[in-house]
């Protein structure tokens, strides 16, 4: 069962825990793919990828720095359907069908890799979607409704 728990206090707990265990490691891991580059043919296979892996560094410490990053991205290659969808279910046209399904599949395969009830998500913005206004869209993304808003209808826009 997910946590109820405020995603952003989440996204602050993982990052703090990264920050304690991971961090230290990377660092590590940096140090020696750094020495280890300068024991290798600068042509060689294994040169090439710890120097991608070197050039990219700041990118991976993103995942330290942001609570809310995955370390890897199964969650995406999960939905890849939807790109199978898109192109086998609607033909192309004026009404992008194609693309409304796709972004409909996205958001119910993202609520059930998050543990959400993409039907109760889905109901209550559909309930205050018209009346909400649009430079506050944001707030109707999942994670910043209130936690219980996805089983109730207690969000007031």
């Amino acid at each position: 069962m997910p946590s109820r728990k405020n995603p952003r206090a989440l996204a602050e707990q993982r990052r703090e825990v990264r920050n304690e265990s991971s961090k230290p490691l990377l660092e590590s891991l940096k140090q020696w793919l750094e020495k280890t580059l300068g024991k290798l043919s600068r042509k060689s296979d294994t040169a090439l990828a710890v120097r991608h892996a070197v050039g990219r560094w700041e990118a991976l410490l993103q995942y330290v720095a942001d609570g809310r990053i995955e370390i890897d991205n199964n969650a995406g290659r999960a939905l890849r359907a939807v790109a199978r969808v898109e192109r086998t279910t609607c033909s192309p046209g004026p009404d992008r069908c194609g693309e409304s399904a796709a972004a409909i599949y996205s958001l119910i395969g993202t609520a059930k890799l998050n543990g959400i009830d993409s039907e109760a998500y889905l109901r209550e913005v559909l309930s205050c979607i018209a009346e909400h206004p649009i430079n506050r869209i944001e707030e109707l993304l999942r994670w910043n409704f209130p936690p219980e808003s996805a089983e109730a209808s207690t969000y007031a826009a």
